[in-house]
């Protein structure tokens, strides 16, 4: 079945999250390599969104807007940069970013096949990068995890340089690796919370939202899916949605208030993947993944809900492997014409 109807993605006001391969291009100063049989210059080995381990961070702090805190119900709303339009929301925020398993941060566009690389993270640990959320601000929450996910983190990372702070949020037993989203609040878009999925132990704990400094659990994941590990993203009329691993894989709404599946999509095609990465973008749902082994690096397959399309070849082999990504609710829902 499919997970929406045509007349939600008609409706939809504003929401969002994105990845790379055939026909792209990356701005840096140096391309990227874009085509099938490509290889490009980061590592093939490191940590996967699921379990695998990779390059560790290092670098300098800071430098963000103002209201880029999160707190109760979500984050505040402005950065203090100029370009805001009616909704609240700076261009920067309309972007999907990915995060490669190399530490790299990349802004993407779906529409035009294109990364542009920012930079390296400048996060002060010793941790392997595995997931990633970005609010309304345009600030990206990274997930850090020891290899052995005996520990965690959260930091908050500029889309603008790449630089880093530390966050208060202190992750608790079993969820120190992360499936991350933020999802807006339907009766007020501009406020927004930070959902995350507990992929540490197996089987999975299911849906969790940060709150503050504290995670608090919602509840197991129903059905086929309890137990399984999910990537998530969000969108800016309120709905959550997880990308699950199983084989097929599969696509499912969660209710935000019980972690109980909505509706659930097999997407045959789409490989089970070993490093991988889940977003929303302009009406459509992206899915970066990679291999066990290190002779491809991501492919980007897109998912279609008003057609039930599904392109498995929408860009191979980007020559990075990426391992998070995130897109704020700012980002559009409908193809830009």
């Amino acid at each position: 079945m499919r997970i929406a109807r045509w007349c939600f993605w008609m409706a939809l006001a504003a929401s969002g999250c994105g990845a790379s391969g055939d026909g792209s291009s990356a701005t840096d100063n140096r391309p990227r390599p874009g085509s099938s049989g490509d290889t490009g210059s980061a590592g093939d080995t490191g940590a996967g969104a699921s379990g695998e381990t990779g390059g560790g961070a290092g670098g300098q702090d800071d430098v963000f807007g103002s209201g880029a805190g999160i707190g109760g119900g979500g984050t505040g709303s402005g950065s203090g940069e100029s370009g805001e339009g009616e909704s609240g929301c700076i261009e920067r925020a309309e972007l999907v970013y990915v995060l490669s398993q190399d530490n790299e941060l990349y802004s993407f566009r779906p529409d035009r096949k294109e990364f542009t690389r920012i930079g390296v993270l400048g996060c002060q640990t010793n941790m392997d990068p595995n997931s990633m959320a970005v609010d309304r601000n345009a600030v990206a929450w990274v997930n850090y995890v020891r290899p052995d996910d005996s520990a965690g983190t959260l930091f908050k990372v500029s889309t603008e340089d790449a630089s880093c702070e530390s966050t208060s949020v202190e992750l608790s037993r079993g969820w120190s690796r992360l499936g991350m989203g933020f999802s807006s609040d339907l009766s007020r878009p501009a406020a927004e919370q930070l959902f995350v999925a507990g992929t540490t132990s197996t089987p999975g704990i299911g849906l969790g939202r940060i709150d503050g400094s504290s995670l608090t659990p919602v509840g197991e994941f129903s059905g086929s899916l309890r137990g399984k590990s999910a990537e998530l993203t969000g969108t800016g009329d309120g709905r959550l949605f997880g990308f699950f691993t199983t084989s097929p894989v599969q696509l499912a709404e969660i209710d935000k208030e019980t972690g109980d599946i909505i509706e659930a999509t097999p997407l045959r095609g789409i490989e089970t993947p070993s490093a991988w990465a889940f977003s929303f973008w302009g009406g459509d749902f992206y899915f970066y993944t990679a291999p066990q082994s290190a002779s491809r690096t991501t492919n980007v397959s897109r998912y279609r809900p008003s057609d039930g399309s599904i392109d498995t070849a929408y860009m191979t082999n980007i020559g990075f492997r990426i391992v998070g990504a995130g897109v704020s609710t700012c980002a559009p829902v409908e193809q830009p014409r």
